[in-house]
């Protein structure tokens, strides 16, 4: 079938089309005189998604923002929210929704709270702007000032249902966070207790850098032998003795041009003499100390050589009391860790901020939303004329007839030999009529028309 063939079928029906087409729009004009009309009613929150906790300071990420955000919507539509929004409504009360609640269906066996809270739920719709942190709640209802009332009410259900699910959530995870303190804390006691008796049981003991006495007195030891060797190495002239050798070049240099009973040469004969005796103190004194020192080296480098044999004596005990020191140090990390975590989520359990800010009360609409007259006007005939050209061509197949020369051929396999055109109906005019043969003549057409 060509266009031309289709274009032919809907001419030859269309008293049909315009039939289901006027059936269709006067249909559609009846159904919206008689539905209810709807109200909607939408109130706004800002969800702070880029503002950081005030207790934990993380902020959620771009990736998780999305299910952040659907998770919001769902909880919008949940039982809860519209439980609260019932009872915040005074709708258990209410003597026209009791008697509805009486002539529900038989099998309906809800009570009077989840059956009013699934009438909020039915209503409700919530969906975030594009582009924006914005959420707007939407709840359809009969009346303009229920939509507008249960949309302020389920604005506010929703912000206090937040606050008591992160509260609630905020403590179920703190308590479990204390529990898990309590066990890392009866590991960390075990812990230290294992470490205290190996100490006490094997002599090794660690200090706070994590170094045994043995092993920090070798230390002192080792840095303190520099200086003590040091110490022991020859000593050379005393301050007396270098006086003398000089004195003894004056001296014999004035022997030279003095006589031997010179008073000069004389008094620094006896200047001398002190000299002398101070020097021979000085390096009996120094040879004393220098024995000391060496004496002291010998007996450092003695106690050098027993710590140190002492130290590599107890290596394992020192590894293994090493490793008792590590594992309580976890245990420690563990402890902290979980009661730092128990202590901000107890904080964050008495949060009040929702991290949902309010952005005005909703507006009591004017106008309905359903139903749309020209909307559903126009779509009423778009879809009557689309039904009319359906009816139109199943009638047409049940009842196929020849319209064309292409119907023809489609319709017999034979060859088409000629075409015989439709007379064309003469014209008629007045001249042609107010004669009498004129007259006549159309008389006698039309009777052998006829016959």
């Amino acid at each position: 079938m060509n266009i031309v063939q289709f274009l032919r079928i809907l001419w030859a029906r269309r008293w049909l089309v315009l039939a289901a087409t006027i059936s269709c729009v006067i249909g559609a004009f009846i159904v919206t005189q008689i539905v209810p009309p709807r109200y909607q009613a939408q109130s706004r929150v800002m969800l702070e998604l880029v503002k950081p906790d005030p207790i934990t300071g993380q902020i959620t990420s771009p990736q998780f923002a999305k299910a952040y955000t659907r998770t919001q919507i769902e909880l919008i539509k949940d039982y809860r929210v519209a439980g609260k929004v019932v009872e915040d409504l005074g709708w258990l009360n209410d003597p026209n929704l009791l008697a509805q609640y009486q002539s529900r269906p038989a099998g309906d066996d809800r009570d009077l709270k989840r059956w009013a809270a699934q009438r909020i739920i039915d209503g409700t719709d919530a969906k975030l702007i594009e582009g924006s942190n914005i959420m707007e709640l939407t709840f359809s209802a009969s009346s303009p000032e229920l939509a507008r009332s249960v949309a302020d009410a389920l604005r506010e259900a929703y912000m206090d249902s937040s606050l008591a699910y992160r509260r609630e959530n905020a403590a179920r995870t703190a308590e479990w966070y204390s529990v898990q303190a309590e066990k890392a804390k009866a590991s960390l006691a075990i812990a230290e207790a294992q470490k205290a008796t190996f100490e006490r049981e094997n002599g090794v003991i660690l200090q706070d850098d994590k170094t045994d006495i043995d092993s920090a007195r070798l230390a002192a030891l080792a840095s303190a032998g520099a200086p003590t060797v040091a110490a022991a190495m020859p000593v050379g002239p005393t301050p007396a003795g270098i006086q003398l050798a000089q004195l003894d070049a004056t001296i014999a240099q004035a022997s030279r041009t003095l006589g031997p009973n010179h008073p000069d040469l004389q008094a620094m004969r006896q200047q001398r003499a002190m000299l002398a005796t101070q020097a021979a103190q000085e390096r009996s004194a120094a040879g004393a100390a220098a024995g000391a020192a060496a004496s002291a080296a010998r007996v450092g480098a003695g106690m050098l050589e027993a710590q140190k044999s002492k130290v590599i004596g107890q290596r394992d005990k020192l590894e293994r009391v090493k490793a008792l020191q590590a594992e309580v140090d976890v245990r420690r990390d563990q402890f902290m860790k979980a009661s730092n975590r128990a202590a901000d989520l107890r904080l964050e359990a008495n949060v009040g901020e929702t991290g949902i800010t309010p952005l005005g009360n909703a507006v009591t609409p004017q106008k309905p939303v359903f139903p749309n007259m020209p909307l559903i006007m126009v779509g009423s005939l778009g879809f009557g004329l689309a039904f009319g050209v359906l009816i139109a061509l199943l009638t047409e197949l049940f009842g196929r007839r020849v319209r064309s020369i292409e119907d023809l051929s489609s319709a017999v396999d034979a060859p088409l030999l000629a075409v015989i055109a439709t007379a064309a109906k003469p014209r008629r005019t007045l001249r042609s009529l107010a004669s009498p043969g004129g007259r006549r003549g159309a008389d006698i057409r039309t009777k052998a028309a006829r016959a």
